[in-house]
Parts: C-alpha cells; sequence; structure tokens
C-alpha cells in the first residue's frame, strides 16, 4: 500500500513484471542505461579533438620513429634479383657470375624508371651506412653499367674495387631483408664481423654507449643541483603570505618569458673566460689573469645552464605541495620536545616528498631531451646523446640509426619511470 502510495505521488508506474516504467512507458532501468550511454557519448566528443590531437602529433610520430629504427626496404627494393642468386652464396669468396649478371639486370631496370622514382641513390646512402666507400661504388658504377658487356663479374670489378671485395657482397645479403636490427646494434656500439657474428667495434669507433651513461649521469646531476637550490627557494616562498609569495613567484617565472636561446646566449657572454664571471673574480682578486676558470664549452657550463634553465619546474610542485603542509605540524612536534633539526627531518620533510618526486621527474624527463643548450655551452665533453640523434637527422642523414637511438632513449625514460612508480609510487606525484 505505501508503494503504492509512493508511485502515485512521483508519477511513475509498473508493468505486469513489476518493473518501474517512467512517464512515457520506458522502463526506468532501461531509461537510466540510455541516459548513461549518451552522457558518456557526450563526454567522449568533448575529449576527442584532444584525443586525435595526442594521437597525431604525439603517437603516430613516435610509432613512426619505431617503424623507421627497423625498416628496411633499400636494398629489397633495389636489388631483388641480385638477392634472389645471393640466397645460397657461402660468403666466403667473391659471388659467382650468375650473382653479376643478376645485378646488371636490376640496375638496368632502375635506370629505366623516372629519375625520382629511382632506388640506386637510396641503395647507395643505405649501404654507406655499413660499409665505407659503398656509396660511390654504386653511383660511379651505374653510370657506367650501359655500356657493360659479358662477363659481367670484370666488368664491375674493374669499375669500383668494392665489387671485387666480399665484404661489400656479405653486406648486401646481411641486409637484405624488409626488416633489420642493424641500427640497434650501431646504437648499442656493435657490428657484424666477417662471419656474421655481432662483436665491439674498435675503441675509437664506440661513441653512443659512452654518449648515453654521460647523458644520464649529467642528467642526475642537474636534477640534483636543481633540488638542492630549488628546495630552499620553494620553502621560503611558502612561510610568506600570500600576497609576497605571489609577488616573488613571477620572479620564479620570469624565465619562462625569456626565449631559450637568448638565455643560453647569455651564459655564453657569463661564462666564456673573457666573460663577467671571470673578469669579476680577477678584478676582486680571487684569482689572476693567468688562472681564470674554464666555465664553457664543457660539462660545467652544461650543467650552470641547464640548471638555471630547469630550476623552475623543481620549484613550482615542492612549492605546491610545501603550501598545503599545516605549520601545524611542525609546532606540535617542537611542543613535544623535538629539536628543530629532528622537527624537520621526521615530520615536514617526508610530507614534501610528493613534491620532491614529481619536481625530480619532471626535470630528469624534460633534461633527458635538451639538445640546444649543450650544443651551446657544452662543447664536445658536454654533448648528450640528443646532440647525436640532431646529427644523423640534420647533417649525416642517418634517420634509422637516430630513430634506433631515440627509440632507446625512449625506452630508457620509460624504464626509469616505471622503476619509479615500483619504488615510490606514480600516484604521490603532485604537480600542483
Amino acid at each position: 500500500m505505501a508503494m503504492a502510495d509512493a508511485t502515485a505521488q512521483t508519477g511513475s508506474a509498473t508493468d505486469s513484471r513489476g518493473r518501474l516504467l517512467t512517464s512515457d512507458g520506458t522502463p526506468l532501468r532501461r531509461a537510466l542505461e540510455r541516459a548513461n550511454r549518451r552522457r558518456k557519448l557526450t563526454a567522449f566528443a568533448l575529449v576527442s579533438p584532444l584525443l586525435a590531437f595526442i594521437l597525431i602529433f604525439f603517437a603516430f610520430p613516435i610509432l613512426q620513429m619505431m617503424w623507421r629504427s627497423v625498416d628496411n626496404p633499400q636494398i629489397v627494393n633495389a636489388l631483388p634479383r641480385t638477392l634472389d642468386e645471393l640466397r645460397d652464396w657461402d660468403g666466403r669468396a667473391v659471388p659467382p657470375e650468375r650473382v653479376f649478371v643478376a645485378l646488371h639486370a636490376d640496375i638496368m631496370d632502375d635506370l629505366e624508371r623516372p629519375r625520382r622514382e629511382q632506388r640506386i641513390g637510396p641503395l647507395g646512402v643505405r649501404l654507406n651506412y655499413e660499409l665505407s666507400a659503398a656509396r660511390s661504388a654504386i653511383s660511379r658504377t651505374a653510370r657506367d653499367v650501359p655500356n657493360f658487356e659479358a662477363p659481367f663479374r670484370e666488368a664491375f670489378t674493374d669499375a669500383h674495387r668494392l665489387w671485387g671485395q666480399p665484404e661489400l657482397w656479405r653486406v648486401i645479403q646481411r641486409e637484405g631483408r624488409p626488416l633489420t636490427l642493424s641500427y640497434y646494434i650501431a646504437a648499442l656500439d656493435r657490428e657484424y664481423d666477417e662471419f656474421g657474428n655481432i662483436v665491439k667495434r674498435d675503441e675509437n669507433r664506440r661513441i653512443y654507449v659512452s654518449l648515453f651513461g654521460r647523458t644520464l649521469a649529467l642528467r642526475l646531476v642537474i636534477t640534483g643541483m636543481t633540488f638542492l637550490l630549488g628546495f630552499p627557494i620553494a620553502y621560503y616562498l611558502s612561510s610568506l603570505p600570500m600576497r609576497y609569495a605571489n609577488l616573488l613567484m613571477i620572479a620564479v617565472l620570469l624565465p619562462f618569458w625569456t626565449s631559450l636561446l637568448v638565455r643560453t646566449s647569455a651564459w655564453i657572454v657569463l661564462l666564456q673566460q673573457q666573460g663577467v664571471i671571470n673578469n669579476t673574480l680577477v678584478g676582486l682578486g680571487v684569482i689572476d689573469d693567468a688562472g681564470r676558470f674554464s666555465l664553457i664549452y664543457n660539462q660545467t657550463g652544461t650543467i650552470i645552464a641547464m640548471t638555471h634553465i630547469l630550476l623552475p619546474f623543481m620549484v613550482l610542485p615542492l612549492y605546491s605541495v610545501m603550501r598545503t603542509i599545516p605549520p601545524s605540524y611542525v609546532r606540535a612536534a617542537k611542543s613535544l620536545g623535538a629539536t628543530p633539526w629532528t622537527a624537520f627531518r621526521r615530520v615536514y620533510f617526508p610530507q614534501t616528498l610528493p613534491g620532491i618526486g614529481a619536481g625530480g621527474v619532471l626535470v630528469f624527463i624534460i633534461s633527458i631531451g635538451y639538445y640546444i643548450t649543450p650544443a651551446l655551452v657544452g662543447g664536445q665533453s658536454g654533448r648528450m646523446i640528443s646532440n647525436e640523434i640532431a646529427r644523423h637527422i640534420q647533417q649525416s642523414l642517418n634517420w634509422g640509426l637516430a630513430a634506433a637511438l631515440g627509440s632507446m632513449l625512449l625506452v630508457g625514460v620509460l624504464v626509469l619511470y616505471w622503476l619509479y612508480n615500483r619504488l615510490v609510487g606514480a600516484d604521490s606525484l603532485k604537480l600542483g
């Protein structure tokens, strides 16, 4: 009786099964599911532009970079007949005449294509990554191939010495696959020997592993320096009244209003041997003119400039966390007999760990991809792996190796973030 009265008051009814109905006769449960589905679709429509932006301008370029690090179409597209004939070659002596016949046919077919569609140029560039002078051998030979007559083996070996060396043919045979790991092998300072085994490169050619190690070490130093400088600043800001803290926060954010290139150029003026800092120290008598410090074009210059640039990214998370810590906690600890240092160490500092973690992760991830500042103030000893990636993209045009280095850097950052999540917990990050 009471349920019927409640039903009559709310204007709803029930069907023969006892299910509640809306005013138009639709079961209430189905109407609620429909409304919930409509709300989810509306929410998805609102976030879909952002999702599309992330997929197009973030996820897709990363996936394309990772694909380029293993993509290897140049040899397969340019020399299909030659690769078929090399399938049973033992890799010891120079290939037999039938291989050179197939090579001649492949090059002649390619020369008949329009110039923009020819594959000889990319073939020479790809082979040159593995063997020096291979590009010149391909380009020089391609010009003379229409004049070759049988036997083609002698014609090719006379055109360039590399055609008579098994090493070139081993490279063609090994890299004649759609996918390759050669870029990653080179990024780890390894190479193939004459038997196809992966071995270490000569010591004077090992650069990438040491660059990865230097990048990691300097980024940890920079992160530590920003913490040592940023923690007192954030603590002082959090202890001030809000109106004064907001004014000083403008000074912290002021570098964001200046171009990164301008700030880096200013550090060049300050740090060079005839710069402001050395001239001031000489004028004050701290050092003599012959003992000027070398503060630029080395790791010291990289650390100083990048610490200054990335300091706000440590101060902001720390300040946002410290501002929420009630001062009464420390006062209560002191009233219970704790010394100021003990109260700070056991009560205040543990509550700032989310800000420290957020600032450290933020500074480390941002700094690991910097290449403008190290390129301008770091010199040779201050160069990072990001500078080497930029060099391969802009100068050597070895995009496969650049993609492999970038993919390894990305995986390294993800592994470090995973370790942080396992040890500390990503849910403890407080960015503001």
